[in-house]
């Protein structure tokens, strides 16, 4: 545990010492993200976060590779296939943040670097569900890039307030990590050693180095050179612990071995891929794009409805915790115990959703208004280079 508390920290610290540097560059180069109708920021803001994300991902993950703990782990193919298709991603992102690229060159970005990382060796090799085995490479390979380019994509679709998307993927991943880290074990293996909860680590440390700077106001957008990598490296660390896991050599006083590997890994994504499937129907039924924005989403719902940019990232959050942590429980907590666990964590979300939703009649008393535009150009909110 010791080596992976090192890999969120130095990540964390790095991500955070380096996302100024980023911004000042976002600056000088003009990556920043005008105010569109459907935005709810009020100035242009830089938006090339995913670069101190991405160096982040790299040092931790280096040291780490230096520690006897985790030297034979961190030096398998499969984290060469991920750095590499980390590194593509996040110029992919950042080409789209900087010149706005068509939907379509985005979705074939995206597959190139999820077939790259598949052939490379992250691939879907065997489904934990009644021991089936993908005996098709090729259909491995498809399985593995529809979960890449999925998770890149619903994390991409969930970024539209500040903080939201790294505070949601931090704690959806903490379940993840706590999955993996405990699953290591259950599974038979002398150690704890994983590098699906070594990059699991580094998201968690990438995502707090990076909040500070996010959360509403933002003085940074993550931008799609980080939503993207997010979405890359969760999917990547769900592929490489998922599909190469016999589900029969788990305890099954612990836990439910025929569904949890294949139900936990995408439940803590769930909100962001609800959001994304919602999103794609409604936009295709429409006549339009699923991939042409819109103030439909769940958060921008929440605003809707009277809340303020900072309450609803953090009923957000709330919602996300319940979901990941309380399925992350299955693995240390005995089942009779997991049913009223998760009953009362939904309880506790209800009741604190219910507690905080506010008077629709008094939007006004509680929304964040938009700022006059003379207000807006002296407003200690507005970055400022």
């Amino acid at each position: 545990m010791k080596v992976y508390l090192l890999i969120l920290l130095v990540a964390a610290a790095v991500t955070f010492l380096a996302t100024p540097v980023v911004r000042q560059l976002s600056f000088r180069i003009g990556a920043l993200s005008p105010v569109r109708e459907r935005d709810v920021h009020s100035v242009p803001t830089p938006r090339l976060g995913g670069l101190a994300m991405l160096l982040g991902v790299f040092v931790a993950l280096f040291l780490a590779r230096l520690t006897p703990f985790l030297k034979g782990q961190l030096q398998s193919p499969e984290l060469t296939a991920v750095l590499v298709g980390a590194i593509l991603t996040c110029l992919l992102g950042a080409a789209d943040d900087l010149w706005d690229l068509s939907w379509e060159l985005k979705i074939g970005g995206q597959i190139l670097i999820a077939l790259v990382t598949a052939y490379l060796g992250v691939t879907l090799y065997s489904f934990p569900l009644a021991d089936l085995t993908i005996g098709s490479s090729q259909l491995s390979m498809t399985v593995s890039v529809m979960v890449i380019v999925l998770l890149m994509n619903a994390v991409n679709f969930v970024d539209g307030l500040d903080g939201l998307a790294a505070g949601m993927m931090g704690i959806g991943v903490s379940g993840f990590f706590i999955y993996s880290y405990v699953l290591t074990r259950l599974t038979g293996a002398p150690s704890y050693a994983s590098l699906a909860t070594a990059i699991s680590a580094a998201i968690i440390g990438v995502c707090l180095g990076f909040l500070p700077h996010n959360f509403h106001p933002a003085r940074i957008f993550m931008g799609d050179s980080g939503a993207l990598l997010l979405g890359f490296l969760t999917g990547c660390t769900i592929i490489i612990v998922t599909g190469q896991i016999d589900p029969n050599s788990v305890a099954t006083e612990r836990v439910a071995p025929v569904w949890l590997p294949v139900i936990l890994p995408f439940a803590i994504v769930i909100l962001p891929l609800t959001d994304m499937i919602m999103a794609v129907v409604r936009r295709t039924r429409s006549g339009h794009s699923p991939f042409k924005a819109d103030r439909m989403h769940l958060h921008h719902r929440l605003l809707q409805a009277g809340h303020s940019v900072p309450r609803a990232v953090l009923v957000m959050y709330l919602w996300t915790a319940i979901v990941s942590l309380g399925l992350s429980a299955v693995l240390v907590i005995p089942l009779r115990f997991i049913l009223p666990t998760v009953a009362g964590l939904v309880a506790v979300g209800i009741l604190t959703t219910w507690t905080v939703m506010p008077d629709i009649s008094h939007n006004e008393d509680v929304a964040d208004p938009p700022a006059p535009a003379e207000e807006q150009k002296g407003s200690s909110h507005a970055p400022q280079p």
